[in-house]
């Protein structure tokens, strides 16, 4: 590593860029994942967490957000490195294990688990000498650079693992607000639930001044009972690639419900602006929604939920 780039690094991730040197070594390919805040890496077939710590001698301290838990999660062959101090201490965890724990970490309101990792390297969780054992886990490259083949028809992209969740976190949070949902993507998978779980309807009502043809294919659409009736109340696209948004197109499938708001979900507001200067006649009725303001929406609407459990108010 460049030894003046080095000094400008952070302790933590100088640790950090050691590990991708170190999976250099491996002949390993490396990819940052752009589309997701979380320091995340393509490394080989795998998806990699990377999270550093410098603290003492006797415990490491990580903290991982729900949000990223969820992201992570979601992906193919996903792992989490917890690097504890030391290039030479890595715990290389595969995340679908990790995450099974996570009940027995505590974690504050706001979603951030406290990850403790003591001088064993065994993961802390609650309860008195309660512990994951980490010992298969240390430095453990092979499992990383060789994980399970995944099928070519069940590969996902991150792009088509990050549109799944946000898919997901919409329709949770029209539930959590008492709206029938709707989503097109039935066996598209969000917290090991195909979205037809998630959903509350099993197909798209039709519309009296709408193509079915269109509107059934929306992302996500919220309805209201209004006696015998679905009304729809809001619709979602989620454009996460460059290319044309076709669903700006979907989403005029509904111009005639004025009451309708029409919500893109995206991360790249440039495109949005000069994508709706071709719906000029409607153009005021389509909203923008970046991507980590919908996950910041979705953990205080089901930290919320949670909260009035807890309470009974």
């Amino acid at each position: 590593m460049n030894y003046s780039l080095a000094k400008k690094l952070s302790p933590s991730d100088l640790l950090a860029a050691q590990f991708l040197e170190r999976a250099k070594e491996f002949n390993a390919s490396i990819e940052l994942i752009k589309v997701l805040k979380s320091r995340t890496y393509r490394i080989s077939n795998a998806n990699v967490l990377v999270r550093a710590s410098t603290d003492g001698n006797r415990r490491y301290f990580f903290g991982i957000n729900y949000i990223t838990v969820e992201e992570i999660a979601n992906l193919d062959n996903p792992f989490i490195a917890f690097i504890c101090g030391s290039i030479d201490k890595i715990v290389i965890i595969p995340a679908k294990i990790f995450f099974k724990y996570l009940p027995q970490i505590s974690h504050d309101r706001n979603g951030e688990y406290k990850i403790n990792i003591d001088q064993n390297l065994d993961v802390v969780l609650a309860g008195r000498n309660n512990r994951i054992d980490c010992s298969n886990f240390i430095n453990n490259w092979n499992m990383l650079l060789s994980p399970p083949i995944i099928k070519e028809e069940t590969k996902n992209t991150v792009e088509e693992s990050l549109h799944s969740i946000l898919q997901g976190r919409i329709l949770e949070i029209g539930n959590v607000r008492g709206y029938e949902t709707s989503c097109p993507d039935k066996s598209k998978i969000f917290n090991d639930k195909k979205l037809l779980e998630i959903s509350t309807l099993d197909e798209c009502p039709e519309l009296q001044f709408s193509d079915y043809g269109l509107l059934q294919k929306i992302d996500v659409l919220w309805f209201k009972k209004r006696g015998s009736y679905l009304v729809p109340e809001y619709a979602f696209e989620v454009e996460l690639s460059t290319g044309v948004w076709s669903g700006v197109g979907r989403m005029a499938s509904l111009i005639d419900y004025k009451n309708v708001p029409l919500y893109v979900i995206a991360n790249d507001s440039k495109k949005f602006n000069q994508v709706i200067t071709s719906f000029s006649e409607s153009k005021d009725r389509y909203r923008f929604i970046s991507n980590d303001l919908i996950g910041d929406l979705y953990a205080s609407e089901i930290n919320l939920k949670e909260l009035r459990i807890q309470i009974g108010l």
